[in-house]
């Protein structure tokens, strides 16, 4: 049997020091590799499949517009599905959000978001609003820009020289907050902290602040105080910031609703958009932008200075068309709320087990937090790599979840996040369940040998 590994294959992979296996087919939830093992794809690869896999009505799609014509550049031409895609999306979005520009990657989204922000400002006589604000722990992606707004210090570190200086707050983040996220007064629970940052920086050189509805991989589906980006919003209205949403991961109905914004009862003055939009089918993300806001680029400079080869591109849009529609006709959104509920009921009951200091999320994201000391709230010292050896674990035990490392203090903190395709049923839910408890009886017997050596 072929080993998919560095060096042995002619593939330079994202990871260089172990074995791939290859997967050969998809069904639904699952995975197959070449040796007939399935795995239960609990995070939808990289909370991408929230409509399974091997999809035929996306695929008929794809290939449908392919036999049509393939690349036409969206400097010269639009075509039907991106214009149809963006008339299905705008539908969705709240606020008075209704313009989209369609590119390939999260990354690639956000990038275009802030730099969106910065043009309207210079485009509107503004030029001296220059400064990002964002949360620590977040993550925004790894192109240059994105990176800088990320608080992930060992993706940052070798690239230190070609970053952007980016200020930060602290993200409510309630497991690690004194206060637990109890304490309405409490500064970084409640959003005051922006508007004291915004006052040391001083209001007429911020451009924009940007965070995450719901966390993502870097607090682990945490959630904040329900009036939270409330507060946000009136400290970003009165300064004239604007508010960029970062919805790429914790969108397209992964938290039970649209968006995860709607439930907090406010909007965003941007938001970006990927990952479920298209359910993994194509390489697809979007910035979404208000007329306000376009129109002073289009009344200034008359272009969006983001030129990219593939943006709106007619497969991927075609793709997105696909999923979107699926979304609304199988009322998908409200499955994911219905399930979700039942999701976060089997996982709360990890609290339990040695170890797990947190569960949380919402509608089908969720995130286990794990500790050294379950009283202190101490975790794991960052040589356990235990988040790494839960992982290892359980794809071996036929299941796939996502890590992440450093949220505690920036370098130490373990966690696995769960996003499984909005067609899970509730009998795939515990299996779920299951093999992540024998993975963690598995890591924490892994990682006591080590200790102990």
């Amino acid at each position: 049997m072929t080993a998919y590994r560095y060096p042995d294959s002619h593939v330079f992979y994202r990871r260089l020091g172990r074995d791939f296996p290859r997967i050969v087919r998809g069904e639904g939830c699952w995975l197959v590799d070449e040796r007939g093992k399935r795995y239960l794809d609990a995070v939808g690869g990289a909370y991408v499949a929230n409509l399974g896999h091997s999809n035929p009505a996306i695929a008929e799609a794809m290939a449908q517009q392919a036999r049509q014509f393939g690349y036409v550049s969206a400097t010269a031409f639009t075509h039907g599905p991106v214009e149809d895609l963006a008339r299905e999306l705008a539908a969705t979005l709240p606020g008075d959000l209704d313009k989209l520009y369609f590119l390939s990657s999260g990354s690639e989204a956000v990038e275009a978001a802030l730099k969106l922000a910065r043009q309207y400002w210079v485009e509107s006589g503004k030029p001296e609003k220059h400064k990002i604000i964002a949360l620590a722990p977040s993550y925004h992606g790894n192109t240059l820009l994105a990176l800088s707004a990320s608080a992930r210090e060992p993706y940052k570190e070798p690239f230190r020289d070609w970053l952007v200086d980016v200020h930060r707050i602290p993200a409510p983040y309630p497991y690690r907050c004194p206060c637990a996220g109890e304490d309405p007064a409490c500064p970084v629970c409640s959003g005051a902290v922006l508007e004291e940052a915004i006052a040391r920086l001083g209001a007429d050189t911020v451009a924009a602040f940007i965070a995450e509805p719901v966390g993502g991989s870097s607090t682990g589906g945490s959630t904040p105080r329900p009036e939270y980006f409330r507060r946000i919003r009136q400290v970003c209205d009165r300064h004239q910031v604007l508010f960029v949403a970062d919805e790429i991961l914790c969108g397209a109905g992964r938290t039970g609703t649209w968006w995860a914004i709607e439930p907090y009862g406010t909007a965003p003055d941007i938001m970006t958009l990927g990952k479920g939009i298209s359910g993994g089918y194509a390489a697809l993300s979007a910035v979404a932008a208000p007329e306000r806001i376009i129109d002073v680029i289009a009344n200034g400079s008359g272009g969006f200075l983001h030129a990219q080869t593939f943006s709106h591109h007619t497969v991927a849009c075609a793709a997105g068309l696909a999923a979107v529609r699926q979304l609304k006709q199988q009322r998908l959104v409200e499955r994911c709320a219905t399930l979700g509920a039942v999701l976060q009921r089997r996982l709360a009951a990890l609290r339990d087990l040695p170890h797990v200091g947190d569960v949380r999320g919402r509608g089908l994201l969720g995130g286990i937090e794990f500790v050294e000391d379950k009283a202190t709230r101490a975790p794991f010292p960052r040589a356990a790599r235990f988040a790494e050896t839960l992982t290892e674990a359980a794809q071996q035990a036929g299941l796939v979840v996502w890590p992440n490392v450093g949220h505690a203090d920036g370098t130490s903190g373990d966690l696995v996040m769960v996003a499984p395709p909005f067609i899970i049923t509730e009998q795939e839910i515990d299996e779920l369940v299951q093999r992540l408890t024998a993975a963690l009886e598995q890591a924490v017997s892994a990682v006591s040998r080590q200790q102990s050596v």
